[in-house]
């Protein structure tokens, strides 16, 4: 296949192709002396290593192969076909076990190989193994029912060049038509691309032609999950049946669309008894003492991330999941491992950063200061370097809501939008105070808190359009050319699908995504009548908790000190305009005056909601609901004031913080 990278120029894409023409035509002799003249500027190129290495088994040449794919192994180690092309040279020297465990390792990363699945055949059958024989061969009879282009596109697929594998099907399809694999790999690659809405629509056109087609169904309930319906997700396993959820995968599946639609108490007993089938799962033991957290039942999970450290020793995640529980010390010997794990040359990447942030917090919990903040400063760089994060991008996207969500704009459009009350936003950055906004609104009796909800989002997602372009976005722009009709949609739309999330019946709910603050002009447009509240906490405290935090996800501005503070500075930008275009439609609470004046804030905040004070309010901590957000166990504890000031022990590394954050260090009392 054509390896597309930025050393596969096209004189080097026509050398390789005249290579293959040699090689099929058996002049290996010139094959290898022309590869090696390519490989000498072009050392990497995976076509090249393959094709020295096929030239040289056919050859004969079987030594000389393996230590050729043994470089090839040092510089790509999951490429499959160089996996292929390994089983083959330990199938010619009659090494079966060799080959079976090289080719067993070829078709776990990609089962559109139909060779290796023949020498597997044959393996099996050579040491009398009749029941994986039957297995290899029911792979070859599947892929030999499928047209050649779609096995070539999805073994391109499964090697991760999906450009390449993207114009091979989609060109089998403009020439054949429907055919259910092509378009259920087209649709794989969509989810691949995060093209969800192409992937969801694809899915559901092959369970139209195919409604059996229970592998289809399983996708289709992912598919769904990644943009979190869980509800259809969950009525599309339900038609799978008992049957169809007796795998692993699928009753993970399950799990996650349970813990969606916040039925914790399922997901826990489905992960418990998974563990019982394979209680060396490390992720399993995560993902339980994930459920078990947000249900507030910390020993367990405590427990259930420690069985998942000690299930594979450099599970940076299995760490931060304890230190990310606030509360939570660790044991000396717990931090000697971290620190061995972290340093360890092969420790995967995302570990590391895992680690980097857990020690952080293990040793500034010790009062080790300059060390705590070494890991804190070493995990936001290598996070930060494998972040694409431009904050122009999120400037340009504030100037434009400024310039598009005007008073008269607000005023040519009075009435409009669903006018349901319903629904409470909280705002602002992370770590600014807004779970524990969340957790005393819970507490009355005509409130539910849900979580950070991705609504609003996808209706952005969706009005910026397939493939938007950063430079000239078609939002917010497109809010001035919207119907009243297609205001009330969205509204309605927003209304609907967070109806899923509310299981009291409680007439409002809160929805706590805190970067909504950047679409308030679409909430008020689309939703007049919702509250929201503006959790705001004092800069150089609110930047240094987001530097210490590793996010699951999102939230990419929060790994460097001049992202994080021109992220700020421009949150103040943009709530300023939407405090002079919406007058009193927004409550600003600053996180500082809660913690010093509980009582008079909540009388404050619920008034500002149309809502009678209730006593549970000032009890916030006594609430036993699920909450599922790094501070889910301090809002479990009365009011403290111990974190309002913690940034200032690490005052000697956050000089640059302050100069960066410039005037908002006092503009944010506004």
């Amino acid at each position: 296949m054509i390896q597309h990278d930025t050393a596969a120029t096209v004189p080097i894409l026509d050398s390789i192709a005249q290579l293959r023409v040699l090689q099929a035509s058996g002049e290996h002799g010139e094959v290898l002396r022309r590869a090696a003249e390519l490989l000498a500027p072009y050392p990497e190129n995976r076509d090249l290593l393959l094709i020295e290495a096929v030239s040289l088994r056919i050859s004969g040449r079987i030594a000389e192969a393996l230590v050729a794919l043994d470089r090839f192994a040092s510089l790509h180690p999951t490429y499959s076909q160089m996996l292929q092309e390994r089983g083959l040279c330990h199938v010619a020297r009659k090494d079966a076990p060799a080959a079976i465990d090289a080719l067993l390792r070829a078709v776990t990363l990609n089962p559109a190989l139909p060779m290796s699945w023949r020498m597997l055949e044959g393996v099996y059958r050579l040491t009398r193994d009749p029941e994986n024989a039957a297995l290899a061969a029911a792979h070859v009879a599947t892929l030999a029912a499928l047209p050649h282009a779609v096995i070539a596109a999805t073994a391109l697929f499964h090697d991760g060049e999906l450009e390449p594998a993207e114009q091979m099907i989609r060109a089998y399809l403009v020439e054949h038509g429907d055919q259910i694999e092509a378009m259920r790999l087209l649709a794989k690659i969509a989810l691949a691309r995060e093209v969800l809405d192409d992937a969801e629509l694809l899915l559901a056109s092959v369970l139209d032609l195919a409604p059996d087609h229970a592998p289809a169904r399983r996708e289709y309930a992912q598919c769904l999950v990644q943009r979190h319906k869980f509800p259809a997700a969950g009525a599309q396993l339900a038609l799978l049946g008992a049957d169809g959820l007796s795998s692993l995968d699928d009753r993970q599946l399950a799990a996650t669309v349970a813990i969606g639609l916040g039925d914790h108490a399922a997901a826990i007993e489905l992960y418990r008894a998974m563990l019982a089938e394979v209680p060396e799962s490390a992720d399993l033991h995560l993902w339980l003492g994930h459920a078990l957290k947000t249900v507030g039942d910390i020993p367990e999970a405590i427990a259930a991330y420690r069985a998942a450290a000690a299930a594979r020793a450099d599970f940076g995640d299995a760490y931060w999941s304890l230190a990310n529980l606030k509360t939570f010390r660790f044991e000396t010997d717990e931090i000697a491992r971290m620190r061995t794990e972290e340093a360890r040359a092969k420790t995967p990447q995302i570990d590391r950063i895992h680690l980097c942030f857990a020690l952080g917090k293990a040793l500034e919990d010790r009062g080790e200061i300059a060390e705590s903040w070494s890991y804190y400063e070493r995990g936001n760089a290598l996070q930060r370097a494998s972040s694409r994060y431009r904050g122009e991008v999120l400037e340009a996207n504030t100037q434009a809501q400024k310039a598009v969500c005007t008073p008269a704009f607000f005023a040519g459009r009075a009435g409009w939008g669903a006018p349901d009350r319903d629904p409470i936003f909280i705002v602002g950055l992370p770590r600014s105070g807004s779970t524990l906004i969340e957790q005393i609104l819970a507490s009355h009796s005509q409130v539910e808190g849900t979580q950070e909800l991705p609504d609003i989002q996808r209706i952005v997602h969706d009005l910026q359009g397939r493939d938007p372009d950063p430079e000239q976005p078609l939002y917010p722009a497109c809010l001035a050319d919207l119907s009243q009709a297609q205001v009330a949609a969205l509204g309605q739309r927003y209304l609907d699908e967070t109806r899923s999330y509310r299981t009291t019946g409680r007439p409002l709910f809160i929805d706590k995504m805190p970067n909504n603050f950047r679409h308030i002009g679409l909430i008020k447009l689309i939703l007049p009548n919702a509250r929201i509240i503006d959790a705001r906490r004092e800069p150089m405290a609110c930047c240094f908790s987001n530097l210490k935090q590793l996010f699951a996800q999102g939230q990419e501005f929060s790994y460097s000190i001049a992202d994080i503070a021109r992220y700020y500075r421009t949150y103040l930008d943009l709530m300023a305009h939407w405090d002079a275009v919406l007058p009193g439609e927004i409550l600003r609470v600053h996180h500082e005056a809660v913690v010093d004046d509980l009582d008079g804030n909540v009388r404050r905040i619920l008034a500002f909601c149309g809502l009678d004070f209730e006593p549970a309010c000032l009890a916030f901590h006594q609430n036993p609901r699920s909450v599922r957000t790094p501070s889910s166990e301090q809002v479990r504890q009365p009011i403290f004031r111990d974190g309002l000031d913690q940034w200032k022990r690490f005052a000697a590394w956050l000089g640059p913080l302050e100069t960066a954050l410039g005037d908002a260090v006092t503009r944010y009392r506004s």
